[in-house]
């Protein structure tokens, strides 16, 4: 009888564990898959699997709004070498910048057109979609598309995205949401 209550406790504990690794990695959005990749043969394994994962989880932390993405693939001491004026440094700055376009463009998506991968950098071309349905600054959106592109230049080290080169196309950006 004794053996029986442990093996019906071991059972349990199962289940219990597995619900919560199953809720877990169901909260954990799928990565974006890019479009095209090219990757250079001379990288190992690891290391290409090592750099796609942090910058697709830089990615979809674009894609979804999802900050522990971006904290994931971010190294502590992150510099964006692009950034605009008055943006915070470190992984701070783009969680804020996200969070305040997301302000303005709830649905925002971001598709991963093209990815290329060589020495110690992943390019991105990416393809932002959503509706300004928010607010950006003084303007109210009327549910007008957004639609743009970006092209970002990730510096990896150690698995981590430790610098970023970025460039957004803001005229575009500005003119659908209205403020040109």
């Amino acid at each position: 009888m004794k053996h029986l209550a442990i093996s019906r406790f071991g059972i349990v504990t199962a289940l219990l564990a597995s619900s919560f690794c199953s809720a877990a990695m169901a909260a954990t959005p799928e990565l974006v898959k890019p479009g095209v990749r090219v990757i250079d043969n001379s990288l190992s394994a690891a290391q290409r699997a090592s750099m796609e994962t942090a910058a697709l989880r830089y990615d979809t932390f674009w894609n979804t709004g999802d900050e522990r993405l971006a904290l994931q693939a971010l190294a502590d001491d992150f510099v964006d070498k692009t950034p605009p004026p008055g943006r915070q440094p470190g992984p701070q700055g783009a969680l804020l910048a996200s969070r305040t376009f997301r302000g303005a463009v709830p649905d925002l998506r971001c598709e991963v057109e093209q990815m290329i991968l060589a020495g110690d950098r992943v390019v991105v071309h990416l393809h932002f979609r959503g509706h300004f349905t928010g607010t950006f600054g003084q303007i109210k959106g009327a549910g007008q598309p957004v639609d743009f592109i970006a092209t970002d230049i990730y510096q990896i080290e150690n698995g981590k995205i430790a610098a970023n080169w970025h460039i957004e196309d803001n005229l575009s950006v500005m003119k659908q949401l209205g403020a040109l």
